[in-house]
């Protein structure tokens, strides 16, 4: 992999992160919302304010576990690591890391 490409990859990993932190503000904000008071409100609208929370606090998991993935990544690329595959130790395919930058499995060693 070339200096520009790892760059590329490098941006768009730094733009992903930005974007998911900024999603994970609202999920905040909506587990805030989300205290029923249940002498104050319906057995239905409460089932549904926990399953809302839930489905925020699952989001937020895995949001989570994706930065993970992220800031892994861009440390594989601050060692001169990135790219390879984890398993092998081979280049994983541009393609491949264009879809989803933080791969660290060629599909050689997925498909085993």
């Amino acid at each position: 992999m070339n200096k520009t490409e790892l760059e590329q990859f490098k941006l768009r990993l730094f733009s992903l992160r930005t974007e998911l932190q900024g999603f994970e503000e609202a999920p905040i904000k909506a587990a805030k919302l989300v205290e029923p008071d249940q002498d104050n409100m319906g057995r239905l609208s409460l089932m549904g304010a926990m399953i809302a929370q839930r489905r925020s606090e699952e989001s937020s998991r895995l949001r989570q576990r994706q930065l993970q993935k992220i800031d892994g990544a861009l440390r594989r690329i601050e060692f001169g690591e990135y790219g390879k595959c984890f398993m092998c130790e081979e280049e994983i395919e541009a393609q491949r890391l264009s879809v989803d930058p933080t791969d660290t499995r060629c599909m050689k060693c997925i498909e085993e």
